[in-house]
């Protein structure tokens, strides 16, 4: 087995319809820019359109790579806690068993297919959703569960995660948004004051 580099990127910022806005198209051409300089193997996307879009601007800057829809990357919750925590109460309210059940069954195929190390050295860029994105870090680190609630992610903020046989995952970046301008950084987060 060799090592599998993951490089796991959110979509850019899309309006209430899921459509990149015109801040989304030019922050998924800014990371494209950054990941053009990667030895990118395979580009893979959630099939939602404000992730499909996004992989099109990004693959339009990395010629000859393989672009395709990979349906593990849809965005979903991928744990429900048995213990919500107070202030995560409204996000959690109507979930109902099966819908826990659901997406604990896509996150569980999320990672048997992206968080492990590949038979040859793999360069391959994720284009999902901030709770996938969250998900994968946890898992990483291999922190409960819950942890997920925690772990927000700007729009085209890259996260490299690598996968070695016989090692445990190192996440190497996080929430990293060197690539963007001021003006176009923490999109996708709440209010807050900002680093």
């Amino acid at each position: 087995m060799a090592t599998r580099h993951v490089y796991v990127v959110r979509h850019g910022a899309a309006d209430p319809f899921g459509r990149l806005t015109d801040v989304g198209q030019r922050q998924s051409e800014l990371v494209a820019d950054r990941l053009a300089r990667l030895p990118v193997d395979a580009v893979w996307h959630s099939p939602l359109p404000r992730a499909a879009r996004s992989v099109e601007l990004i693959g339009e800057r990395l010629p000859g790579v393989p672009v395709r829809e990979a349906a593990e990357l849809i965005d979903h919750v991928p744990h429900v806690p048995d213990e919500i925590p107070p202030e995560w109460a409204a996000f959690f309210e109507g979930y109902d068993p099966d819908e826990a059940a659901d997406g604990a069954r896509r996150a569980a195929d999320l990672i048997g297919r992206f968080a492990r190390p590949a038979r040859t050295e793999r360069h391959e860029v994720l284009v999902t959703h901030a709770h996938q994105v969250g998900w994968l870090v946890r898992h990483a680190l291999d922190a409960p569960p819950a942890r997920w609630l925690g772990l927000g992610c700007g729009n085209t903020a890259l996260t490299a995660i690598d996968y070695d046989d016989g090692a445990a995952p190192a996440v190497l970046l996080y929430n990293d948004m060197g690539h963007l301008p001021a003006d176009l950084r923490w999109t996708g987060f709440g209010p807050g004051v900002r680093p």
